[in-house]
């Protein structure tokens, strides 16, 4: 099943072209349950609430291109990174500064976080900062955590899974710390919607792409990934317990490449749908 959240709030199921409003059946599937300490109460709830939906079809919907988009988990308690995650990145980025000495890979780097307040959905899209500065794009296949875990093997680990979706990790370069360069507001976009993981077999092989204003920079497959999507939850729970509603970025193949306002990021996979991010030049809030 494919889970969306869109316009104001609402939830909703994708089928086909359409966005079928479910917003009625998760309130009434979380009312009176105690919202988890930490983490994403819709996630939490997710089997509950995919048998309380059921069939779709007989439920109002809209068209998919007439709604915002928004990102389909609301309230992760963290947004977890992998860095240098396929070796052809390693290679480019290498590439670029072949003065300096090479990078410690993710064996070496561990994992990084971006703050939960960069989270944006598609239809809300990357305003971007520091215009005198590179601002590239990142687009990483996306693990969504199910249920709390601590310390979980590799071998268990997709047990915890409640599912997938496709993100974007911007980035401004830069001498600050990777963290801080990667948590500008909207620099962190997930999306289009959430695929339950019953409709993925093995998250390890999936393909997806990346175009800016129709050329293509990220042609990429998981399957390429220095360490795979259990082995990266694995990783992560050695450092945190992992709740409901948590998002892994599994890291940027190679392709990166500039972004400038106007710029639109149209993004391909065939099981995690298309996603189209515009760019536009951050604007100051009105006091």
């Amino acid at each position: 099943m494919k889970f969306c959240r869109f316009d104001d709030d609402r939830y909703g199921v994708v089928s086909g072209e359409k966005v079928h409003d479910v917003t009625a059946i998760v309130e009434k599937a979380l009312s009176g349950k105690k919202p988890p300490k930490w983490g994403d109460a819709f996630v939490a709830n997710l089997a509950a609430i995919r048998a309380a939906v059921g069939d779709v079809s007989s439920l109002p919907s809209k068209p998919l291109s007439g709604v915002k988009l928004l990102s389909p988990v609301a309230h992760p308690s963290k947004l977890v990174a992998a860095p240098t995650n396929y070796h052809a990145h390693v290679a480019e980025m290498q590439a670029r500064r072949p003065d300096q000495p090479p990078g410690k890979g993710i064996a070496g780097s561990g994992l990084f976080l971006k703050a939960n307040s960069a989270m944006v959905g598609p239809g809300e899209g990357v305003h971007l900062r520091f215009l005198d500065r590179l601002t590239e794009h990142e687009l990483e296949f996306m693990i969504v955590i199910g249920k709390e875990c601590s310390q979980v093997s590799a071998a268990e680990a997709l047990d915890y899974v409640a599912g997938y979706c496709l993100s974007l990790d911007m980035t401004v370069r830069g001498g600050e710390e990777r963290s801080i360069r990667k948590s500008i507001d909207s620099y962190a976009v997930i999306g289009p919607w959430l695929v339950t993981k019953d409709e993925i077999k093995d998250p390890n092989n999936i393909g997806f792409k990346l175009f800016v204003n129709g050329k293509i920079r990220h042609d990429a497959h998981t399957s390429d990934l220095i360490f795979n999507c259990q082995k990266l939850i694995e990783l992560a729970s050695s450092f945190y317990t992992l709740y409901p509603g948590d998002v892994i970025f599994t890291g940027a193949p190679a392709g990166v490449g500039p972004v400038k306002p106007g710029d639109v990021m149209t993004a391909e996979c065939e099981i995690l749908g298309p996603m189209e991010v515009k760019c536009y030049e951050y604007k100051k809030p009105a006091a």
